[in-house]
């Protein structure tokens, strides 16, 4: 396991910064490093013009103490929070009724670990646990008509923490018996599942994220070495193999989106001293060429419905800012959806039921209380 577990949801917020609503909100990624203080610019998105490009309502999902609980997310029959204590408890409660159906306590040295794939009757919850000489982890699957945990049946063993899913269908990364990681492509609901491509150690599969139609995912090579590698790849999530995206500068790809033939993606390089933000391209096709879409904060590129969306940061006067852009094939430019006030912090969106959410910390207030919005992505 390569990759160190989130931090508790609370102290997320609290290092990425303070106050601020939504219609001017946006937040640092968990994984890269800290940012510096240096201004960067961003292109000025243009406002299309048809009526189905007109900028979402967001709309408030939930309000809580900054210690209190997190959405994680909302599906159309439950609602998914996680608490604020170390180990982030994960409780599953029915929309209608109110009523918990899943409350579940990561064992003694585990976190839980974000997203949690979940449909209308199954919930996948993963938990890790990275400190130490004996790093593992955990994956239940539970009933949500009884509340318990069941049986994973033949599904290959999860190897990475890093799970992107898209409804009941989610992908990840294992290792097979030739010691090689691999993505798998898997169902919530019956547990099937194929690989999509597999890459020899020491190189690994990493960043999994899927849109209604394709997957998209990094390939590390040569990890660790003069020679390391990242690298984009998509693959269809009906069949099929996977193919790279070629990169603006080769080996430099860091993580991605692809939606109807198009991907979005940002690249910077590991030795960077700065990794927090990165400069995005996106190709229209396979073979159409590489479009720049400017400075991103790294990580932050998440597919939803008929978009693809992401997160930048301006900064002036000792203050930060941020912001939420979002693009799809057929626009030339990306459209801004939400700008953020000075100060304000924003968790990375996360997408369920074509619907996108992000939650804003509102930490110069007392007390201080975080805010969850939604936003349709149709």
């Amino acid at each position: 396991m390569r990759r160190a577990p989130l931090a508790a949801f609370a102290v997320l917020l609290l290092v990425a910064g303070c106050s601020s609503s939504p219609e001017s909100t946006s937040s640092p990624s968990s994984k890269p490093t800290s940012p510096s203080t240096t201004t960067t610019s961003t292109p000025t998105p243009t406002q299309p013009t048809s009526a189905d490009t007109t900028p979402p309502r967001w709309t408030k999902v939930l309000r809580q103490p900054v210690n209190g609980l997190h959405l994680v997310t909302q599906q159309r029959k439950y609602v998914v929070t996680r608490g604020s204590d170390e180990a982030g408890t994960t409780t599953i409660t029915d929309r209608t009724s109110k009523k918990v159906v899943v409350k579940h306590v990561p064992a003694a040295g585990f976190v839980a670990q974000s997203p949690v794939v979940i449909d209308d009757q199954w919930a996948l919850i993963e938990d890790i646990r990275s400190d130490g000489p004996d790093p593992e982890i955990k994956v239940f699957r539970y009933d949500l008509t009884t509340g318990r945990p069941t049986s994973l049946g033949r599904l290959p063993k999860v190897s990475e923490p890093e799970i992107g899913a898209y409804g009941g269908t989610f992908a990840y990364s294992s290792t097979d018996t030739k010691n090689r990681s691999c993505l798998i492509l898997a169902d919530l609901a019956t547990l099937t599942s194929r690989p999509v491509t597999c890459v020899a150690n020491p190189g690994y599969i990493a960043d999994p994220v899927i849109s209604a139609d394709t997957v998209t995912f990094s390939e590390i090579t040569a990890p660790e070495t003069s020679r390391r590698c990242k690298r984009i790849l998509v693959a269809s999530l009906s069949s099929g193999k996977a193919r790279p995206v070629p990169a603006a500068t080769n080996c430099l790809q860091w993580s991605g989106a692809s939606l109807s033939g198009a991907t979005v993606w940002s690249e910077v390089a590991a030795s960077d001293p700065d990794q927090y933000e990165s400069k995005a391209y996106v190709r229209d096709s396979a073979d159409s060429p590489a479009r720049p879409l400017g400075v991103i904060v790294t990580d932050t590129i998440v597919a939803c419905g008929n978009w693809i969306f992401w997160e930048t940061r301006t900064v002036g006067d000792g203050s930060e800012a941020y912001q939420i852009n979002r693009w799809r094939p057929g626009m030339r430019q990306p459209q801004r959806i939400y700008s953020g006030k000075p100060g304000t912090a924003l968790t990375p969106l996360t997408c369920q039921d074509d619907t996108v959410y992000v939650e804003a910390a509102q930490l110069a207030t007392t007390p201080a209380y975080t805010e969850t919005f939604s936003a349709p992505a149709t």
